[in-house]
């Protein structure tokens, strides 16, 4: 498996150490950086373009080679950017709590433990209600 981002922690790290509301804000950020990323790798793009025209054959090969890098970034911080957005959104989904329809009101307990189908066990914090969230 690949190593994880420091700043992206999975969802049971990131409700035991911040909680599911900072987790899930701290998930919108990073989302919106790769978003801001994408759109200043698309303006870059943009300008490559227009460097293109005129000049020696070894500036246009430069220029190509900045094209190239410019939209493989573009792409990557897209497919990052959706992939933040829709995990987030995908949890707060599962986070209210089917007694007392508290939202984000979540701990992950001690004991606890992920399964194969990454199932993420949590309680509230109000009632003390237990579910599994699906992570993935």
């Amino acid at each position: 498996m690949a190593q994880r981002n420091p700043f992206n922690p999975t969802l049971a790290d990131g409700i035991r150490r911040y909680g599911f509301r900072k987790w899930y804000e701290r998930e919108l950020l990073s989302s919106h950086a790769h978003m801001a990323l994408a759109l200043l790798a698309s303006v870059a793009l943009i300008a490559s373009f227009e460097a293109f025209q005129g000049g020696s054959w070894g500036e246009k090969l430069l220029d190509t080679g900045f094209v190239l890098a410019c939209a493989a970034i573009a792409l990557w911080a897209l497919r990052r950017y959706l992939y933040l957005l829709m995990h987030a959104e995908e949890m707060a989904n599962q986070a209210n709590c089917g007694q007392c329809k508290a939202y984000g009101l979540l701990l992950v307990p001690d004991d606890a433990r992920s399964d194969a189908r990454r199932l993420v066990p949590v309680c509230c914090k109000r009632c003390g209600f237990r579910w599994d969230m699906q992570d993935g």
